[in-house]
């Protein structure tokens, strides 16, 4: 086992995370226009509520209980209601086409980085960026690295980066990558102004 993720920034949150595959990418799911830290906690605020956290219990619940369990403050997302959706069906969806077992996305056929990447890109809720996110999260954080996995992460899979969730082993690396991303978007609202 690899060593505890510290991306919720909350020891009981990021057990969860490190124990559990489908927390993890549910945490990745929720990580969009609201807090990394605070994305990374919805899976612990659904295992307090639902008595454990269980992917079947997730896809099976009926989905007006399902939205208000999320959103009831403390919500798992800004939008609660909306993320719960998105969370039933990335649940959904890993049964469907991993038998319910997160894990075989990117072990099952012993597929490398590209195939992993295209998996990932292929989960209700995750575009291309989101995907290769996970993807360097993997190879950093949860020591899955196939064939190719640094090349198709893209910049997300360069070591001693500070580009994303992928890079967050700590306060002091979570307030980098912050930063790196603050800089980002002057950057491109410079450019936005310029042309």
């Amino acid at each position: 086992m690899t060593r505890t993720l510290c991306l919720a920034q909350d020891p009981e949150a990021d057990e969860l995370l490190s124990s559990d595959d489908f927390a993890l990418l549910l945490g990745m799911l929720l990580d969009q226009q609201y807090p990394m830290e605070h994305a990374f906690r919805g899976p612990r605020k659904l295992a307090e509520r639902m008595d454990g956290f269980d992917l079947r219990r997730i896809a099976e619940a009926d989905p007006a209980e399902f939205e208000e369990l999320a959103a009831t403050p403390p919500a798992i997302h800004r939008y609660g209601r909306s993320m719960a959706r998105r969370a039933q069906a990335l649940a959904q969806y890993v049964i469907e086409h991993y038998d319910g077992v997160p894990a075989n996305i990117w072990t099952e056929g012993d597929p490398d980085g590209k195939e992993v990447l295209r998996r990932l890109q292929d989960l209700p809720g995750f575009g291309a960026q989101k995907a290769k996110i996970f993807l360097a999260l993997l190879g950093k954080q949860r020591d899955v690295r196939p064939d190719g996995w640094q090349k198709a992460a893209g910049s997300y899979g360069d070591e001693g980066s500070r580009r994303s969730v992928a890079d967050v082993v700590d306060a002091e690396t979570l307030a980098e990558v912050r930063e790196f991303k603050k800089q980002a978007k002057a950057a491109a609202k410079s450019a936005g102004t310029n042309s």
